[in-house]
């Protein structure tokens, strides 16, 4: 019996450990003036913490700004938000913005950052991947 409860241990540990590793979290953006910086912030304490969490963050509506290539923060304009966006690429976060959006608002494609993607339908997105099993995080 002893041998029992110790392979059930073991087995419950393991399963956590890869549950660890699969962890998946969408972030939603839809307003760049107060999401930003607290956003990207808890994005990098987030990666620090959990670097093997794969990470989306979706932009929409009025988040899409802080995605701009020179964006700043409005209240810090010491705060580049290009640099930021770029570590947390490197670690492994997608940014990808809305492109009803880019429509709706008449924005280029080519005034975001580089590392920023696209996709059709941001609120789509994020019901796909919380579909998919992503955690919802709103900053």
């Amino acid at each position: 019996m002893p041998i029992c409860r110790f392979f059930t241990a073991l087995l419950m540990t393991l399963a956590a450990t890869v549950a660890l590793a699969q962890d998946k979290v969408v972030y939603h953006f839809d307003n760049s003036d107060t999401q930003a910086t607290p956003g990207l912030r808890t994005l990098r304490n987030y990666m620090d913490t959990a670097p093997n969490t794969t990470i989306v963050a979706v932009a929409v509506g009025d988040g899409v700004n802080f995605l701009m290539d020179g964006a700043k923060d409005k209240k810090n304009p010491n705060i580049e938000y290009g640099p930021l966006i770029s570590d947390l690429v490197a670690k492994g976060v997608k940014f990808e913005v809305c492109e009803l959006t880019l429509r709706a608002m008449d924005i280029k494609k080519d005034v975001f950052v580089m590392d920023a993607g696209f996709t059709p339908s941001g609120v789509v997105r994020i019901g796909q991947l919380q579909g998919q099993g992503y955690g919802y995080i709103k900053p």
